[in-house]
């Protein structure tokens, strides 16, 4: 048994098989990065294993400090509530079971790395004249969640120069379509999709299905994926939470509307 507490990721699951896959390929980036962490996955919804099982199984193990690391690029519902609270109920079945809940991925400027070389990969120069860029992102209920897209389309202008609008999948606009037409009122003549997603799967086909209605000839880049830098943005999460130890325990149950 590892002498260092487990790291257990916990992605959003997928009824999209390629979400889980890709997520698993993450887990097998981190092990080659530090073979002394004990990587597990385990998931939200929609996808096996469910985080609740997965730290009942670990605990029957013997295992006594686990360390999740949501898979979330934004601090929403699942992040502040849906977490937490599966996370208070499996440590009050099994007080022996330590859990740290690590931050998380957020808008970490290794990630926005990422994110723009997979636009580079369509071929499409971010700091040329006449693009326009439209950040796609999941989109929440919870405003916040949302301005952190919004803020990062702003620095992303600021940055090359480029018209840079975010855009949303579900549950709050502007969606795609929106985002291209506004950009195309501020003069751009070329465009591209960037893709704030970390895995591929029915929303990011949502995304690239509505650019295409719009214009089949605008590149949509391709999810975060099991880069070696969002393993790495992992494993700061990991011992940034070890360094920290915050005890995370139930919130007051909010009425979830996304």
């Amino acid at each position: 048994m590892s002498p260092r507490p487990v790291l257990a990721v916990v992605a959003h699951g997928s009824r999209d098989a390629r979400s889980a896959a890709t997520v698993r390929d993450l887990a097998a980036v981190l092990r080659r990065l530090d073979s002394d962490v004990d990587v597990r996955v385990s998931f939200l919804d929609l996808s096996e294993p469910r985080v609740d099982d997965l730290l009942t199984d670990l605990h029957g193990e013997g295992h006594r400090h686990v360390v999740v690391v949501p898979l979330l690029l934004g601090s929403a519902y699942h992040a502040r509530v849906d977490l937490p609270g599966l996370v208070a109920d499996v440590t009050a079945r099994l007080p022996r079971l330590e859990v740290t809940v690590a931050d998380v991925l957020g808008t970490d400027p290794a990630l926005q790395a990422v994110a723009l070389d997979h636009v580079a990969d369509t071929g499409v120069d971010v700091d040329a004249a006449g693009l326009g860029l439209v950040l796609a992102a999941v989109g929440s209920s919870h405003a916040p969640a949302n301005e952190a897209v919004h803020a990062l389309a702003r620095s992303w202008q600021e940055r090359h120069g480029v018209p840079t609008i975010a855009a949303f999948a579900t549950a709050t606009r502007p969606d795609v379509a929106s985002a291209l037409a506004a950009l195309r009122a501020r003069g751009a003549r070329r465009f591209a999709v960037a893709s704030w997603f970390l895995a591929p799967g029915l929303l990011p086909d949502r995304v690239a299905r509505l650019t295409g209605q719009v214009d089949a000839e605008v590149p949509v880049a391709r999810p975060l994926g099991a880069d070696v830098r969002v393993a790495e943005v992992v494993l700061r999460r990991y011992t940034e939470a070890l360094t920290t130890r915050t005890t995370h325990r139930a919130r007051h149950p909010e009425r979830r509307t996304a």
